[in-house]
Formats: structure tokens, sequence, C-alpha cells
């Protein structure tokens, strides 16, 4: 295989800043150097105890790019992976302020 991963981080969020996990993995091409496979996810059995705990997250796998909300899967188009953290971030902390 000629991916490599190259994060792998798992980050508890305090209860007063909303509480749950972010998880983050990135693959990247040994060659090409770019990004072939991610998984980015906010975890939270108190909002969601569905799909691991998942609340909402973004990851290429299976079958294409594509979104994890509360049990939904739905695809999403893929602009870069910077663009892709954007997105994760302002769902998980818009999710996080609502609660």
């Amino acid at each position: 295989m000629a991916d490599v991963k190259i994060i792998d981080e798992s980050h508890k969020i305090s209860d007063k800043r909303g509480n749950g996990q972010l998880r983050r993995e990135v693959w990247v091409n040994k060659l090409t150097k770019k990004i072939t496979r991610y998984n980015l996810a906010y975890i939270n059995h108190l909002i969601y105890s569905g799909d691991n705990g998942r609340v909402v997250g973004y990851d290429n796998a299976d079958d294409g790019h594509h979104r994890h909300m509360l049990g939904k899967v739905e695809p999403v188009e893929f602009v870069d992976f910077e663009d892709t953290e954007t997105r994760f971030e302002n769902d998980w902390l818009g999710l996080r302020d609502k609660k």
C-alpha cells in the first residue's frame, strides 16, 4: 500500500467547552504526498448515541466524500481538504453552541 497515516489525533473537549471528543485521521500517498484518505469526527454520546456517538463527521471511505450528521449520511462536494476541515469545524462548533 502506498498510503501512510500522517495524522492520528484524538482530543477530549472539556465539559465547559461542550464535552465530547474530536478525532482526526489523515493518510497521504508516500510518493505524491497528496491526501488520499481522511476521517474527521466529533463524538459525543450525550448528544447522539447512534453511530458510535459520532455527532458529525466527514470522510472519504467507501463511497466517496460524505458527511455524517446525527446518523444521516450525505455526499458532499470535495473542493480540497482544507475546505473540508473548515466545514467540519463549522458544523461541530455550531452543534456545540446549540447545546
